[in-house]
């Protein structure tokens, strides 16, 4: 019998899992080649996976909302289209679980196996039962071998939640639960030897925060979030807890830049397809403001700082569904305005219509925010992590403003905006964060209302 092994796919560089949202087919289906077997979400982005063969569904491993590691088997095809027996299928199963299940084990997987005492006694059915408790309770993702690990060594749903990750959007990766095992190991065995507290080698573990309970009154309306608006709180949180956030704001002249947009944009259109929007004018100045200060374009790793030498643009995009991403043109300083727009165009669209790839949310080292689209002044956004700066772009407005002259001081009217830059004040200090915000409202004011397209 000729069977083909459905595999989690890699759907992007940084892309180490992904949770099975929804089944398409059930055992037993015939299925074509190309035809949709699953609905996979990696972070912000949900991709359907089609069969690359034509068979019989022989097997389904994994089930909805189950989060598997990227290269894990997760299906089965029949090529030769037989499907098999229900009681071939049993059988094949169980050897499955007692025999694939250690042939298939990563090489860490099995040094826990052998570091863990009492592991090789317990029963199949336990570790089942500890592993789904463990991800059902948790916010956010768990890989299997984290979770593998939490259930072996009696981990609870709390104690997991209250560990800091070291991997992305803090996720906990396998070495930070093989640190806090030992800690708490360290901890447990001084405490036996009869050591005061305060004379611990490791401070004791802060317990995760009860949320607070808020109660429906009769006539309020109960909306659960969906999940993407759950992957957005978590990460909201979590950026404050990261970061010291600090924002400074500053009002600038953008006189010069309105009058150049309306004499061109018409030309713009017809050659070019496509409308100008001023937006990519004041990413072109914040690009070339990130290259006079490039800290602004970093990472925090622990006690090292990473200075990107790209610059990957995020670019936040208010979906119809109330919810937010944030996609980010790739080497975004390589581009002339034109360039821009059309890569902002095309971003906004795919956002809009669910066409992101996974490669299109991951990796932006610096994020621009537009509150002027919704006739905002002013905006303190968060981080978007592991970035250390995010801009925010307020309304255009008609102002008096005091205009100098060789004749001297008269009062004009003049188009304003208001700029915030949001940064973490870890690495960036006041004055680094305001000169970065100053450079930016100089190359905005200086520019040529008669530049050429």
């Amino acid at each position: 019998m000729a069977t083909f092994d459905i595999q989690m796919p890699k759907m992007g560089e940084s892309i180490e899992e992904a949770t099975i949202t929804k089944w398409f087919v059930k055992e037993g289906d015939q299925v074509e080649e190309d035809d949709v077997l699953l609905e996979i979400a990696t972070d912000k982005v949900d991709s359907e996976i089609p069969s690359p063969v034509e068979g019989v569904v022989k097997k389904i491993l994994y089930q909805q909302d189950d989060t598997i590691a990227v290269g894990t088997v997760i299906a089965v095809i029949d090529m030769d289209g037989e499907g098999g027996s229900e009681e071939e299928t049993q059988k094949e199963e169980t050897a499955d679980k007692s025999g694939d299940a250690e042939s298939h084990k990563k090489p860490e997987e099995e040094e826990i196996d052998r570091k863990a005492p009492g592991s090789e006694e317990k029963s199949q059915t336990e570790r089942t039962a500890s592993e789904t408790a463990i991800r059902s309770g948790a916010e956010r993702f768990y890989s299997p071998l984290v979770r593998k690990i939490a259930s072996e060594e009696g981990v609870t749903q709390d104690e997991l939640d209250s560990i800091e990750g070291s991997g992305a959007n803090g996720r906990v990766q396998k070495n930070d639960l093989l640190k806090y095992l030992e800690q708490r190991k360290e901890s447990s065995g001084t405490e036996k030897a009869g050591s005061a507290p305060e004379q611990s080698k490791q401070p004791p573990e802060k317990k995760a925060k009860e949320p607070v309970k808020v109660n429906a009154a009769e006539n309020d309306e109960v909306i659960e979030m969906n999940r993407l608006r759950k992957l957005i709180a978590s990460h909201m949180v979590q950026s404050k807890q990261t970061s010291a956030h600090v924002t400074n704001m500053l009002e600038v002249d953008v006189t010069n830049v309105v009058k150049w947009r309306n004499r061109v944009k018409e030309e713009f259109q017809k050659r070019e397809g496509q409308k100008l929007n001023i937006l990519p004018i004041f990413l072109e100045a914040t690009l070339k403001a990130l290259r006079d200060y490039p800290m602004l374009n970093s990472s925090v790793d622990g006690d090292n700082i990473i200075i990107r030498k790209d610059i990957n643009l995020g670019i936040a995009v208010a979906l119809e569904d109330n919810n937010l991403i944030v996609p980010n043109i790739k080497k975004a300083d390589e581009l002339n305005i034109t360039g821009l727009t059309k890569r902002l165009n095309e971003t906004a669209a795919a956002a809009r219509n669910n066409k992101l790839s996974p490669d299109d949310i991951s990796g932006g080292t610096f994020t621009v925010t537009n509150f002027g689209t919704f006739k905002n002044d002013i905006g303190t956004p968060i981080i978007n992590q592991p970035e250390v700066a995010i801009l925010a772009i307020g309304a255009i407005k008609k102002k008096p403003a005091v205009i100098e002259t060789p004749d001297g001081d008269l009062i004009g009217v003049r188009q304003k905006m208001w700029l915030s830059i949001t940064y973490d004040h870890r690495i960036i200090d006041g004055a680094l964060g305001g000169a970065f915000l100053r450079k930016l409202g100089d190359y905005i004011e200086e520019f040529d209302p008669e530049r050429s397209l």
